[in-house]
């Protein structure tokens, strides 16, 4: 089916199906009738993260209260992506930023990750989860990724197994990133996302210990940490990820 850009699309946790009835917040409500001035009957379009898009019309029930009454359905459930999202916290604005973009980008699991000169080790995963809704609604994803607790970065690595190559953005490493990535032909893949300062000497030796490890570079110029998530998770999907040809 043909997606629909025009139309407003909101995340609720309610079961969907034809005929349904989805109540809404007083800040659904909020949002739908006064941010968006949309009237009673006009239609947005719901997801759920498991049942697929639907297309629903708004029907007022009091002066400030709505319901949600659900049609037809647009579009099927796309099944979760498959990429791992490693990243060590930053500052709030630019950490929503990041789960943000990697959301938007394809990540399907986002692993925060405690490291020696991780400069926020205090997380609030509400927040995360709702800066991953915000860009599902905007950006037409119907699959949210799942938000896991912070681990210290040998535990989550540990966790890995063998199961997933990992790539991590290395400042030392030399070479042009997208013939090393291409090599990874249908591997499983974990992209991890150091901290502003880069990775301590015992981190670096770790992770290039592993052997399902492959070290990219980023370029001559020195990334903000939310900026090196975007160059990265780019490179990585039309190397080796959904943007690639399969051809």
């Amino acid at each position: 089916m043909a997606y629909d850009f025009t139309t407003k699309r909101l995340y609720v946790e309610s079961a969907l199906g034809e005929k349904a009835e989805v109540p809404l917040s007083p800040e659904q409500t909020n949002y739908l009738l006064n941010v968006l001035r949309l009237t009673d009957g006009a239609e947005i379009l719901l997801f759920n993260g498991r049942e697929g898009e639907w297309r629903a019309a708004i029907e007022k029930t009091g002066k400030k209260k709505a319901k949600l009454v659900v049609g037809a359905k647009t579009r099927e459930q796309t099944p979760p992506y498959d990429l791992l999202y490693l990243f060590a916290p930053l500052k709030q604005a630019r950490l929503d930023y990041m789960a943000q973009k990697a959301v938007e980008m394809g990540a399907g699991r986002l692993q925060p990750v405690i490291t020696q000169f991780t400069q926020v080790r205090h997380l609030k995963l509400e927040r995360l989860k709702a800066n991953a809704i915000e860009a599902a609604e905007q950006c037409g994803v119907l699959s949210l990724p799942a938000i896991d607790e912070p681990k210290p970065l040998a535990e989550a690595i540990e966790a890995l197994e063998g199961e997933r190559t990992l790539i991590f953005c290395d400042e030392r490493h030399q070479g042009e990133p997208l013939s090393a990535l291409s090599r990874l032909g249908g591997a499983r893949l974990a992209l991890l996302i150091g901290p502003e300062g880069g990775f301590s000497e015992a981190e670096r030796a770790a992770l290039l210990g592993r052997e399902a490890t492959v070290p990219i570079s980023l370029g001559p110029r020195i990334l903000r940490a939310d900026t090196a998530a975007v160059a990265a998770l780019a490179l990585v999907q039309a190397a080796a990820g959904d943007w690639r040809s399969r051809d």
